[in-house]
């Protein structure tokens, strides 16, 4: 008797390309490990057989081996149609079990992975017929028909930890392979396996070049299905303007997750899926513990020369549900709780050097995309540039009792004809009003200092396009933190000037809250007034305090000791459309610390929480009728170097199939209310945050 092998079950339908799946993952896994195959068609008895196959199968075969013995099982005798012989199937360190059935609902309990082949019905009939030739031909409606009696009673394609959608080109099996590696239960068989995806060598050529940055994501990335841009759109005014904002914004990173490493993620309610070319995985537990596993530890070093902190990896969103995981309720959203891409290749672009950098995993495609990219960045540095418009008052914005206006923009910022969406707010101005007072009372109670209070305008996104809206609203509204991310059909343009945590790969840490917001006035003096009441202002000194020393807190839980330091405290910045209060807290992550656990202690950030941040978003679930979904969550990267940098999700919109067939756009505002909030004020503060995306799409905040 030998130790229990690991069991793995690769079924589908008949002809979705099974055998040679499980032949060509058998012989990989063979270069570290001692596996056996079995195959469900040699024990079947007979072509009205596939329910009694299955019993056999479990009860002679798989039994045994769970236990580490050997299985002795009666094969089938295709021409006598009869039983035939003895057969012994040893036990390995792997078991692969291959066929229809081969994970049915008896079987599952003795498992350690499941992979479900799928392909189309045409396909699937020509190729078993192409394996099996004609005596199968007239048997195929028979056996296909056994096979849906069983599915319809067996959730096996629920219960698959892997599906797959089998292409037939040969690339399955290394994509399944790489997907297993997901997969707690095979993680400590598959050692080698994962040791060889962490040894990983990054390549790197510097180009000196300032291309038009739309047109290049354009060329290289308008056609991927899952795409993202972490975009410094203000950079011509913040590198030229000599700030602490120049450093915020000398980076621009596009990438997706094409090549041979790359991946997209998804997460919802404690479930992960992780797709690598034909394979989805799918892993039960906790986001934050995922990420855990896959980031932290220093894969790849940076390039020499090359001074920015991503190095590829892991770009995208953590929704605001997320927070299930860090103290919160549990509540479900109709967006992803998290959405990334693995990006084994990148474009980085340095706005101060002007030069763009291209990253890329070594791989076998790496020469061919190195090609590709430079040919683009060719064709876009000799695009004509429209650069984005300069840190300047947007006429027309909203003042107390006035509604904001505004018309739709091409992508050269010139008006065009196009029906401006029609937004409905989930508050009423009364309801929102009434649960300010509602906040203020928890507040006088002891249950909270200051609740940031949101709330969601939604409309139907007809036939807007969302990257036309996302180059205008970058050149309307230009900021540090801007992004451009493709998740399919879900689209999210965002124009955020708030960084949520910088985590450096050598364990520097910094948070920078914005509390405190005023509008831009086109009157030079009306203007400098705002921007002094702001600076003035105790109440928004107050809210900036209070959420500065609540991230003081957050970072404090795995930052060495004493390292923690406020360098800069409600420091006034001005953005095209508002005037905002900035905090910096800065501090230095211990060494060892878990990085995820570092980024979900701060999750998710306090100035869209209020303090103390637990209780308080006990209130706002409370208070708020319905999830936030992607807004007040961060978006940003996980680099391979240990570093993550994320901004915080607001001046935000969400372009996302409604289920329908149409798209839902939507859009969260929302305020810090304390003791001394007026409700008028407060109300007219969400309009004025509102005012840059809505103006821009010619929408006006509903009434």
């Amino acid at each position: 008797m030998t130790p229990a092998p690991v069991i793995i079950a690769v079924d589908g339908r008949s002809g979705a390309g099974k055998t040679t799946l499980a032949v060509e993952l058998a012989a990989r896994l063979r270069e570290h490990h001692k596996v056996s195959l079995f195959h469900l068609e040699d024990i079947y008895p007979g072509w009205n057989g596939l329910a009694s196959g299955i019993e056999r199968y479990v009860a002679t075969v798989l039994a045994p081996l769970r236990d580490g013995k050997p299985a002795e099982w009666i094969s089938w005798d295709w021409e006598k149609h009869y039983d035939g012989r003895t057969q012994v199937t040893l036990p390995a360190e792997i078991v692969i079990v291959e066929g229809v059935g081969a994970a049915a609902q008896a079987a599952r309990g003795m498992l350690d992975a499941v992979v479900w082949v799928e392909a189309s019905g045409e396909d699937r009939r020509r190729r078993a017929l192409a394996r099996d030739g004609g005596s199968y031909e007239p048997y195929w409606d028979a056996w296909a028909q056994q096979e849906e009696e069983w599915l319809a009673v067996d959730p096996v394609t629920e219960a698959a930890d892997i599906r797959v959608q089998n292409p037939a080109d040969g690339s399955a099996p290394a994509h399944v392979l790489q997907a297993m590696t997901y997969l707690a239960p095979l993680a400590a068989v598959l050692s080698p396996e994962l040791s060889a995806r962490r040894g990983l060598q990054l390549r790197a050529e510097r180009i000196d070049a300032a291309p038009d940055a739309e047109a290049l994501f354009q060329d290289v990335y308008g056609s991927s299905t899952n795409a993202v841009w972490l975009d410094s759109s203000n950079a011509d005014t913040a590198i030229t303007g000599g700030t602490q904002a120049a450093a915020r914004s000398r980076f621009s990173i596009m990438a997706d997750d094409g090549g041979t490493f790359g991946q997209s993620v998804r997460h919802s309610s404690g479930t992960t899926w992780v797709t690598t070319g034909s394979a989805t995985v799918r892993s039960s537990g906790p986001f934050f513990r995922w990420l855990d596993s896959v980031w932290g530890r220093r894969a790849v070093r940076s390039p020499e020369g090359y001074d920015g902190q991503f190095t590829l990896g892991w770009l995208g969103y953590l929704g605001y549900e997320l927070k299930r995981e860090t103290g919160g309720n549990d509540v479900s959203s109709a967006t992803p709780d998290a959405a990334l891409v693995f990006a084994g290749r990148a474009l980085v672009l340095d706005h101060r050097e002007h030069a763009v950098w291209l990253l890329v995993l070594e791989a076998p495609d790496a020469d061919e995309w190195f090609s590709v990219a430079r040919a683009a960045v060719g064709a876009a540095d000799a695009h004509p540039a429209v650069h984005p418009a300069t840190v300047r008052p947007v006429s027309g914005l909203p003042v107390s009792g006035r509604r904001a206006v505004g018309v739709p923009i091409d992508t050269t910022g010139q008006a065009v004809a196009a029906a401006s969406p029609e937004f409905a707010c989930r508050d009423s101005a009364t309801d929102y009003k009434r649960k300010i007072t509602e906040a203020q009372h928890e507040i006088s109670e002891g249950n909270s200092y200051e609740v940031c209070l949101t709330t969601t305008l939604e409309a139907p996104a007809g036939e807007l396009d969302p990257w036309q809206s996302y180059q205008a609203l970058r050149r309307r509204n230009p900021a540090p933190f801007a992004s451009y991310l493709r998740f399919g059909g879900l689209a999210i343009a965002s124009t955020s000037p708030e960084r949520f945590l910088r985590i450096t790969s050598d364990g520097g840490m910094r948070a920078e809250p914005i509390k405190g917001t005023r509008r831009r006035s086109a009157d030079d003096a009306e203007d400098i007034r705002l921007r002094h009441d702001l600076e003035t202002s105790l109440k928004d000194r107050a809210e900036n305090i209070m959420i500065v020393d609540l991230l003081r807190n957050d970072l404090n839980h795995f930052a060495v000791p004493g390292s923690v330091t406020v360098s800069r405290l409600c420091a006034i910045e001005s953005y095209a459309t508002v005037h905002q209060m900035v905090s910096t807290v800065d501090a230095h992550l211990r060494p060892g610390a878990p990085r995820a656990e570092a980024v979900a202690a701060a999750f998710p950030a306090g100035s869209m929480t209020g303090a103390p941040k637990i209780s308080t978003m006990d209130i706002l679930d409370r208070l708020e009728a319905g999830p936030r979904g992607v807004y007040s969550g961060a978006i940003g990267y996980f680099s391979m170097n240990a570093a993550t940098d994320l901004a915080v999700v607001i001046r935000t919109l969400v372009i996302n199939p409604d289920g329908g067939g149409g798209r839902t756009l939507s859009l969260g505002v929302g305020g810090a209310v304390t003791a001394d909030s007026t409700p008028d004020d407060e109300y007219d503060e969400i309009r004025t945050k509102a005012f840059g995306v809505l103006s821009t799409l010619g929408a006006t905040f509903p009434s």
